[in-house]
């Protein structure tokens, strides 16, 4: 039986909310503590929940969130500017298909969901301090206010300030080279029945996909060599950057310049800048432990942000119900350190080919057709997507 019986969560994004539902499984009673005063409503793009994502919801009973919200993607096609096939990426055989959701609706889902099992969120607690005495851990916010637990988990993404509170030196995050931009276009075109394209253009990198009612959903990553905040994209009007894409995508044979060319500027989301954590060295002092994007925040080029962060999760909670805190938070950081620094590694790679120079991309489009031929075969991506929690083996 689990020595740990509370536990605080702080940060209520996507990782907070499933953490605090696998905990709850593993018998423990989380608070759920987000540093902003409303709910995430209407914030975020589009993502996908790899297969791997939806087996550690089902570990919780929680996948049918996805239901009512996901369109399945059943293919990847990546493409060259000129609309040549690069390569085609299917799912593993045996696995369901990728769901593609927008990351508002998947929050809201989650969100529900922790509600509807009795778990709060409470809202307006920005986390500042901590104070762990070895049988417990307080939080301190930024209100004034404290909240004591028997353990604290920090899911507060990728500029944690938890992860600088159990290692002041703790890496900030690297800019992978790209700005993120996304939309929905209505009446688009032609449904792509499922398949995401994903376009290497002469000058920027564009992913979408039409369904079938014609709604196109669209995302850019715009290469830029100097970093630029979200606050400071932000401050540039929407028509300005509508410009600057189409202008990137002029000349592209695909679908990419219709879609952007579509676009209403009130519509468009600017995302923030393409970040990730290579590595995180400390993942857990004392009664305090971090999950999801604050330990190993990948590239959203990987398509495993998300399910990465539910997978962590689920595991963390079976550790707690087994062992106690120190014990379990070493069992969790050795299962997953590995798998997670390995597919932050190739959201990387996917990155740096993103932001070719000219040179670079006809070299990267007269090799990868070649090197994606042994690639893309569905049993390549095997180890990513068919990954499993067996909940009922004992954590050891």
């Amino acid at each position: 039986m689990t020595e740990v019986c509370t536990a605080i969560v702080a940060g209520g994004g996507i990782a907070g909310p499933v953490t605090a539902m696998a905990l709850q499984r593993a018998g423990i009673a989380a608070t759920v503590y987000e540093a902003y005063h409303d709910t995430a409503d209407g914030i975020g793009a589009m993502l996908s929940i790899a297969p791997n994502g939806r087996a550690a919801l089902d570990v919780l009973d929680a996948a049918h969130v996805l239901d009512d919200i996901g369109t399945p993607m059943s293919a990847m096609v990546l493409r060259s500017w000129t609309g040549k096939v690069l390569a085609e990426l299917g799912t593993p055989p045996g696995l369901p298909d990728q769901q593609l959701v927008q990351r508002a609706e998947l929050y809201r889902a989650l969100y529900d969901e922790a509600a509807a099992r009795g778990i709060a969120v409470v809202h307006g607690k920005r986390l500042v301090s901590l104070a762990d005495n070895g049988s417990a851990v307080t939080a301190r916010f930024a209100d004034g206010t404290e909240a004591t637990a028997d353990i604290l988990v920090g899911a507060d993404g990728i500029r944690s300030t938890t992860r600088t509170l159990i290692d002041a030196g703790a890496p900030a995050p690297r800019y992978g080279g790209l700005l993120n931009f996304g939309a929905l276009v209505p009446g688009a075109a032609e449904s792509t029945r499922g398949a995401m394209h994903m376009v290497f253009g002469k000058r920027a990198f564009c992913g979408y996909l039409v369904y079938d009612d014609g709604l196109g959903g669209w995302f850019v990553n715009l290469p830029r060599s100097e970093p630029m905040t979200l606050a400071e994209q932000r401050a540039v009007p929407n028509d300005e950057w509508l410009a600057r894409l189409r202008s990137a995508f002029a000349g592209d044979r695909t679908l990419a310049p219709d879609l952007i060319g579509r676009t209403d500027p009130d519509d468009l989301l600017v995302v923030g800048p393409v970040e990730d954590l290579p590595t995180v060295p400390t993942w857990h002092r004392g009664r305090v432990v971090l999950v999801g994007d604050a330990a190993h925040a990948t590239s959203p080029s990987s398509g495993q942000g998300a399910s990465l962060a539910m997978e962590s999760a689920v595991q963390l909670a079976r550790c707690l119900r087994d062992l106690p805190p120190q014990r379990a938070f070493a069992t969790y950081e050795r299962l997953r350190r590995p798998r997670v620094e390995r597919i932050i590694a190739a959201g990387a790679r996917t990155n740096s080919n993103k932001a070719a120079g000219p040179v670079a991309r006809v070299i990267r489009d007269l090799v990868m057709p070649v090197a994606m031929r042994s690639l893309a075969k569905p049993e390549k991506l095997a180890w990513q997507f068919a990954y499993q929690i067996d909940w009922a083996a004992t954590a050891a």
